[in-house]
């Protein structure tokens, strides 16, 4: 009996260890890969690199091409009760502003899932997303201070513009003008990792 308890508590442990271990991106089509192989997007490179510096994370890419933020609330409680993630990188927005869904509504989707996720232990990254101006200057305004307004009321981490250096280069975008090539990864994490950075530990 003795034995067995003590069994469990090792596996519990190690359950509980391995869980502390896992950083969850919870985003869209830029997070998922869309277009590139998933080997060479910018959540595979974050693998890496973490396993390169000595960091002890499992990245889990729980990213859905085309999700809204009003999706990820519905499949988030899952994903937490699954994975068990340190940290949850959110990136999720895009999609609402490329459909012109109210603001606010995006706004408040993404404050309950930080609140769903801190609930969980887990401290939430924020990357925040521009969109181009086709539904005029005010809406594309609005859009980009959600972010900004969000982080600080919340008190969250915040990387302003996950496409900054890339969105606007030819070069590294595919054809669609939305998403970045394989080329374009490399920059994406290099926008992520030093607000990343601070929230971990080796």
């Amino acid at each position: 009996m003795k034995r067995l308890l003590v069994l469990s508590l090792l596996l519990a442990a190690a359950a509980a260890a391995h869980a502390a271990s896992t950083i969850l991106v919870f985003g869209d089509s830029i997070s998922a890969g869309h277009g590139i192989p998933i080997e060479k997007g910018w959540v595979a490179l974050l693998q890496r690199k973490l396993d390169t510096e000595g960091y002890g994370y499992r990245v889990v890419n729980a990213s859905v091409s085309g999700e809204t933020t009003a999706g990820g609330l519905s499949r988030l409680p899952r994903a937490l009760a699954l994975h068990h993630p340190r940290i949850v990188i959110l990136e999720l927005g895009a999609n609402d502003g490329l459909r012109a869904l109210p603001i606010a509504a995006m706004r408040a989707n993404l404050g309950k899932m930080a609140r769903l996720a801190r609930a969980a232990g887990a401290p939430v990254l924020l990357l925040g997303m521009r969109i181009p101006p086709n539904y005029g200057p005010e809406y594309t305004e609005q859009f980009r201070f959600a972010y900004l307004d969000l982080a600080k009321k919340r008190k969250l981490p915040l990387v302003p513009f996950l496409l900054n250096g890339v969105a606007l280069t030819p070069a590294l975008m595919q054809a669609d003008g939305l998403h970045p090539n394989e080329r374009g990864q490399a920059r994406l994490l290099a926008n992520v990792w030093p607000v990343l950075k601070p929230l971990l530990r080796k």
